[in-house]
């Protein structure tokens, strides 16, 4: 069995729940060194992913094979605390949620983990394509040469004021030959790159990661939660036909595509399935806990044909229970979600006209998230986007039960696919965040290298 993974306030600074209490408190951290940055990728064998959201925290724990292959071993979810649309509003909150997940998972687990690949859906996120081309130092393409386009591309890149989460090179091109995937070891004289970057503000990421540190445990990331639903959900012939994701969080609605086998675009909107229901309760006057059952039970985004007819009820707001509910139509309740979806909608088909990348995605549209569980709400993405429309699951990873393998929980099984399936190495994200040094000696080493 797991450790209980207890909140930093309850302990003593330094010392961990793993740790006995009679153990010596171990060497302080230097002040110099940052207390927010993000761990490297975790070994190969046993990965965890956090998913932090605004209404839920999850944390799946899976083995891996090397080669891909996800074996779920624990799972554990809790009702978040202290976040607004995917940012964190109150430290003491959100630690809580995230230990209680985690604590969760390594009990069924059986294990202790020590680092989780995070997610981040906050932070107005943005994202870029750089395209460079650059001489070949040599007859063959190495990891030099692209290492050089790659820093071309990001001197490019528009990261003023913000921190960079991903930086994948798509696709590559040798002497205008296009669509090379890998350009190690073959020949020419001119190496083209695109470069893919995602960036976002910078005290989302940092708040979340100094959460995740207070429980005792290393964040490893942040990745892009449309990024990481993408891979939950997208089989291969849609990332290499194109195709686009609308993950409905609670308190956020993410966009991503993907075209060629890569990500080509990320964006999100301030508005989830939490709005939908603060609608109702306000409507409806009635608490939040009530709207939110009304409108996984009774809830729809398309108007039905006997909805005038059917009466539900609706328990008043600041009432005593036993002073009874009012009783309203159905049609009342489809009247109040439909607007909010559609709306919804409407925003995230201006995103994707407004980057150029509506017709990237092909015709097909991929719903995921918890909220797009809600009834009609396909029917009418279908309408809004004038595509096809399909609801999302997890894919490609054995373990999960029915209930954790649905739109809701895709951001986590992105998560770990992320982790097990090397993408972090093709990610040069993770490479500026921690810059080499750039003193004389090294300025001296690169010139060379470049001329010699």
């Amino acid at each position: 069995m797991g450790l209980a993974r207890t909140p930093s306030a309850q302990l003593p600074l330094g010392l961990s729940k793993r740790s006995p209490a009679s153990a010596p408190v171990p060497t302080p951290v230097p002040a110099a060194a940052p207390v927010t940055t993000w761990g490297p990728p975790a070994p190969v064998g046993l990965v965890a992913a956090l998913d932090v959201g605004t209404t839920k925290v999850c944390c799946l724990i899976a083995r891996t094979d090397g080669e891909g292959g996800l074996q779920v071993v624990g799972i554990g979810h809790h009702l978040a605390r202290g976040l607004r649309a995917g940012a964190v509003v109150d430290m003491d909150g959100a630690e809580n949620s995230i230990c209680a997940a985690v604590d969760a998972a390594e009990a069924m687990a059986g294990v202790t983990i020590h680092a989780a690949h995070v997610n981040i859906s906050a932070g107005r996120q943005r994202s870029q394509t750089i395209g460079v081309e650059v001489s070949v130092a040599g007859d063959q393409v190495s990891e030099f040469d692209i290492g050089r386009a790659v820093d071309q591309a990001m001197v490019r890149a528009d990261t003023e004021g913000r921190d960079v989460i991903h930086a994948v090179p798509t696709r590559y091109s040798i002497d205008g030959a296009i669509g090379i995937r890998d350009p190690r070891g073959m020949y020419g004289a001119k190496l083209g790159v695109n470069l893919h970057v995602v960036t976002s503000d910078s005290s989302p990421a940092r708040n979340l990661a100094v959460c995740v540190e207070r429980g005792h445990l290393e964040a490893i990331g942040p990745v892009a939660s449309p990024y990481a639903s993408a891979l939950a959900v997208l089989v291969d012939d849609e990332m290499d036909l194109g195709a686009t994701v609308i993950d409905m969080g609670g308190g956020t609605t993410t966009i991503s595509v993907f075209f060629e086998g890569a990500l080509a675009l990320v964006d999100s909107i301030p508005v989830g399935g939490r709005h939908v229901t603060n609608d109702i309760a306000r409507g409806l006057s009635t608490p939040t806990a009530q709207a939110e059952r009304m409108k996984t039970l009774f809830g729809s985004a398309v108007a039905g044909p006997s909805d005038d007819k059917e009466l539900i009820d609706v328990p008043p707001l600041g009432e005593a229970k036993q002073s009874g509910a009012n009783h309203v139509p159905r049609a009342a309740l489809t009247g109040i979600i439909r607007p909010r979806v559609e709306e919804i909608f409407e925003m995230a088909r201006a995103r994707l006209e407004a980057s150029g990348y509506q017709n990237l995605g092909g015709r097909r549209v991929v719903l995921t998230g918890g909220a797009s569980q809600l009834q009609g709400a396909a029917e009418t993405a279908a309408r809004v986007f004038e595509n096809q429309v399909r609801l999302g699951r997890s894919t490609g990873v054995s373990g999960l039960a029915d209930a954790t393998s649905g739109p809701a929980f895709s951001t986590a099984t992105g998560l770990l696919k992320y982790a097990a399936n090397g993408l972090a190495d093709r990610d040069v994200g993770g490479r500026l965040k921690n810059p080499p040094s750039t003193g004389f000696v090294d300025r001296i080493g690169q010139w060379l290298r470049e001329n010699f």
